[in-house]
């Protein structure tokens, strides 16, 4: 059985959605934060950092794309059995199985730290996290059209939070951006790759590729996608250094959630416990797409039905999400996601690559003496 795979037309998607779906996966927790980390490795050339980030980002997007466009309509999975052989094929899956997975429980326990926080103190985790699971159950069991279309309806639902952070604009004060390009290299090269926990997810394109029904739209439209977040990501960071002093941003772990704290308004009380409440319709797209690719990567790795894989996985992560308390395994947890996607996002399509173009002119060759 050759690496391309067959999907059905009721499984395909149009490449448009991709957009979003890359938005939304990279877009859960990890921007409430982004900030912070960038400033304490380049200061206020944070933003600098971000743009680094991004043009990277953005070469990494164009160098899956190669390799996917050198078969027909295979994914990663199929991808590196075909260049690695069936164990270690499988051993890499198994990789991303337990990756991804990590992945998804820092997102589910850094929500539930959030919503405790600044909400309901005393509330048990548990609840939280048979909620949210319960939900991504839901979503997964109505198969992959289900999953597109809840993220394209939660990027909207969603969206509205960005015109709060007008209030924060106005108060920003523009010597915090003073002096420029202070920062060594070093220090901006660090800051970009802080934002490490940010970007990971832009793995998707490698698992959703043979889903896409319009493939010649993927490239662009997962471009644009990339670029959005890398503006969310500009935004907030500008923001979060303009309205804070350096002391307020290095000691601050959940900056851009601060900066929603200023607004007010006589019917609603506390601004920020409304945006922590919609911050829901953020965080539960990353989840549920997190969960798709850890069950489906089970599924093509271990040929496992994917509806018991997300069974499964999903008691995993409410049990875990529920029990893991303390902050500073949530740190460690976080840090280390940040450490591998890096490696994981960054410099594996860059390593695979030439692997990929070797392996298909060696196909070439041989094709050619017979």
């Amino acid at each position: 059985m050759g690496p391309n795979l067959t999907i059905k037309p009721n499984k395909q998607i149009k490449a448009f959605y991709l957009f979003f779906l890359l938005i939304s996966i990279q877009t859960g927790v990890g921007i409430m934060g982004v900030p912070h980390h960038i400033f304490l490795e380049s200061k206020h050339d944070a933003w600098i950092s971000v743009l680094i980030a991004g043009a990277a980002l953005h070469l990494v997007v164009m160098v899956m794309f190669f390799i996917l466009k050198q078969y027909k309509n295979a994914d990663i999975v199929s991808i590196q059995t075909d260049i690695f052989g069936k164990w270690i094929g499988k051993l890499l899956g198994s990789f991303f199985i337990v990756y991804f997975f990590v992945v998804t429980l820092s997102v589910l326990v850094d929500y539930i730290e959030v919503v405790q926080v600044f909400i309901f103190p005393t509330m048990s985790p548990w609840v939280m996290s048979i909620l949210m699971i319960l939900l991504t159950v839901y979503t997964l069991l109505g198969g992959i059209r289900v999953v597109v279309g809840l993220i394209f309806i939660f990027f909207f639902f969603s969206l509205w939070l960005l015109i709060f952070l007008y209030k924060s604009v106005i108060l920003m004060d523009l010597s915090n951006f003073l002096p420029i390009f202070q920062a060594t290299t070093g220090e901006l090269l660090s800051g970009a790759y802080k934002t490490s926990f940010s970007y990971v997810g832009v793995e998707l394109i490698f698992f959703i590729y043979p889903f896409i029904q319009d493939k010649q739209s993927a490239h662009k439209s997962a471009q644009l996608g990339v670029a959005f977040t890398t503006f969310l990501l500009l935004l907030v960071t500008v923001i979060s250094i303009g309205y804070f002093s350096p002391l307020g941003l290095e000691t601050l772990l959940w900056p851009v959630l601060v900066l929603f704290k200023i607004i007010e308004y006589a019917i609603i009380g506390r601004f920020d416990v409304l945006v922590v409440t919609a911050w829901f319709f953020v965080v539960l797209p990353s989840i549920v797409l997190f969960t798709w690719i850890t069950t489906y990567t089970i599924k093509r790795t271990f040929r496992v039905q994917q509806k018991k894989a997300v069974y499964f996985v999903a008691l995993l992560l409410i049990v875990l999400g529920a029990l893991m308390k303390d902050q500073t395994t949530t740190n460690f947890l976080t840090d280390l996601i940040a450490r591998v996607g890096f490696w994981v996002g960054f410099i594996y399509p860059l390593v695979l690559y030439p692997l990929v173009l070797i392996k298909k002119k060696a196909e070439k060759k041989r094709r050619a003496k017979k």
